[in-house]
């Protein structure tokens, strides 16, 4: 009876590959192990470079164990052919995609990578929101603050949707890094009272301020000059509180095509603090003269005081040195 030719794995390793179990049979994962990778690229001397399945199936990175098998194989096949191909194999092994932070989604739209963080109960952005992220949403969480550089490693990012939240600091460097590329910045329903115009200063993106308890004075007046604001919610803007409490729960649009120039009473009360104070050290300069010379005559009068009796003294010396 003739013997059984060797059975050939899926790998087509030969006979050292019969007994050794198919990826199917391994609980239904496509990789290959590295045991079959290592024995593949034992037998593939010489030949072109490796195809991609041997360190990741159809784009999925390998796994630490296959990069290790990777890097062992590297140190055992010869120098000269099979340096190329160990190196191409660490290339596919290397994970080079950006992952998704584990609190967030990440899909596509149009074309371009959305990383969506909504109502996730979040109190602080995310640190390992990929770099490639084009859309941006945190809304609906319960985050208080914008710290410097949050977004600096995002040099792609153009739509940053910050709703809803709880924001009440915006740092003067929050947005460094993006300013150029974002097109749209979303940050109504917070509760942010005023923002540093040098946060905005650099921005081209159409801002959503609506709905937040602002206060209005020069510094929101100026950083309004500044920006480019959304049309649309521009009316939402409301002066919370105000220099006047006549201005208190009106559109802060209404309140300027008014006439009124919060910038121009600021520089009123600065005079008038600045007048104040310099009648103050006039005063003091006066007051230091008058009793600078008060006390000078009152010196001049003890003296002359010291000197009446002199003369009546010397004169009655002489009169009784003549009589002897």
């Amino acid at each position: 009876m003739a013997a059984e030719p060797p059975r050939l794995g899926r790998s087509g390793a030969g006979p050292g590959r019969a007994g050794k179990a198919s990826p199917g049979a391994r609980g239904g994962s496509r990789r290959w192990g590295i045991e079959a990778m290592g024995e593949a690229l034992q037998e593939r001397r010489g030949a072109s470079p490796l195809p991609r399945t041997y360190c990741s199936h159809q784009g999925i990175p390998s796994s630490r164990a296959e990069l290790a098998g990777c890097k062992k194989t590297l140190t055992t096949t010869t120098p000269a052919a099979s340096v190329a191909q160990a190196f191409f194999c660490l290339l596919l092994c290397v994970p080079w995609g950006s992952s998704c932070p584990p609190s967030c989604q990440c899909t596509e739209r149009a074309g371009a990578k959305a990383v969506l963080c909504s109502s996730r109960h979040l109190e602080e952005i995310p640190k390992d929101i990929p770099r490639d992220a084009v859309f941006l949403k945190l809304d609906a969480n319960s985050i208080t603050r914008i710290p410097s550089d949050a977004f600096k490693h995002l040099s792609h990012l153009e739509e940053l949707d910050l709703s809803r939240n709880a924001i009440e600091k915006i740092d003067r460097a929050a947005f460094k890094g993006v300013a150029a590329g974002l097109r749209t910045l979303d940050l109504s329903s917070n509760r942010i009272r005023s923002i540093p115009k040098e946060a905005l200063v650099a921005l081209n993106a159409k801002l959503r301020l609506a709905n937040n308890p602002w206060h209005c004075e020069c510094a929101l007046q100026e950083v309004l000059w500044e920006a480019r604001l959304d049309p649309d919610s521009v009316q939402d803007i409301t002066c919370h509180t105000a220099p006047r409490q006549e201005y208190v729960g009106k559109s802060l649009l209404q309140v300027l095509d008014a006439g009124v120039n919060f910038c121009s009473v600021h520089q009123r009360t600065t005079d008038v603090a600045m007048f104040i104070t310099m009648f103050g050290w006039f005063a003091m300069v006066i007051a230091y003269v008058v009793c600078y010379v008060r006390h000078n005559r009152e010196d001049a009068c003890k003296h002359l005081d010291y000197l009446k009796p002199l003369p009546s003294a010397q004169g009655h010396a002489e009169t009784t040195s003549t009589a002897l």
